[in-house]
């Protein structure tokens, strides 16, 4: 908020660890205007590293002779 006093809004986008859903963090958020935007449970598609093990797994496990 202090580096853009001109935002309307401010996206954080989060995954669903529970400090994100706390007391403290939601009194913070309505005096704020931060918006918290809250990533599927389970979304490999949107996780990178979920597409590097594919590869990786592809690669060492099934290319043996």
């Amino acid at each position: 908020e202090a580096v853009n006093p001109n935002a309307t809004a401010i996206y954080i986008i989060c995954d669903n660890a529970p400090y994100y859903r706390s007391r403290a963090v939601q009194d913070y958020l309505k005096t704020s205007y931060i918006q918290l935007v809250f990533l599927p449970s389970y979304a490999p598609n949107l996780n990178l590293i979920e597409r590097f093990w594919k590869f990786f797994k592809k690669k060492t496990l099934y290319n043996r002779y």
